[in-house]
């Protein structure tokens, strides 16, 4: 199913439901649809992508294991063409949250190997970590 995608952007400034009074919304069209929002509305373009549940909003179940690739396209798409600065900034901050987190290797302070930190400041690995509780030496 080939669809011509683009962002539509939506940005509100009198909106009395939100805290703020504005917000920005990004929705995503089909222009091979119709060329008139919202009869071209296919959903809205999550603000990130959580990494438990990859299909756990309406985009990434529409679109699959291409979601994050898509929505990055469409976002670099919408900065070229965007003349307003706060909604540059805003896909930007967008663009920043979809980029990959560098993996951080650290070396075990008890075995002295190198091993992929998860939690913030991990100083053992997990083979030890084990080891310790276990009681084993």
């Amino acid at each position: 199913m080939a669809m011509n995608l683009q962002l539509y952007i939506l940005k509100r400034d009198d909106a009395s439901d939100y805290s703020r009074g504005h917000y920005i919304r990004f929705a995503v069209v089909d222009l091979d649809k119709s060329k008139e929002y919202p009869s071209n509305f296919v959903c809205i373009l999550p603000k990130q992508f959580s990494g438990k549940n990859k299909q756990s909003n309406v985009f990434a179940r529409v679109f699959g294991n291409d979601s994050l690739g898509l929505a990055m396209r469409l976002l670099n798409e919408a900065l070229e063409t965007e003349d307003d600065r706060e909604i540059k900034g805003e896909i930007e901050k967008r663009l920043k949250l979809l980029e990959p987190k560098p993996v951080v290797q650290v070396k075990c302070r008890v075995c002295g190997n190198f091993f992929s930190s998860t939690l913030y400041k991990q100083k053992t690995c997990r083979e030890c970590k084990m080891k310790t509780f276990s009681g084993h030496e």
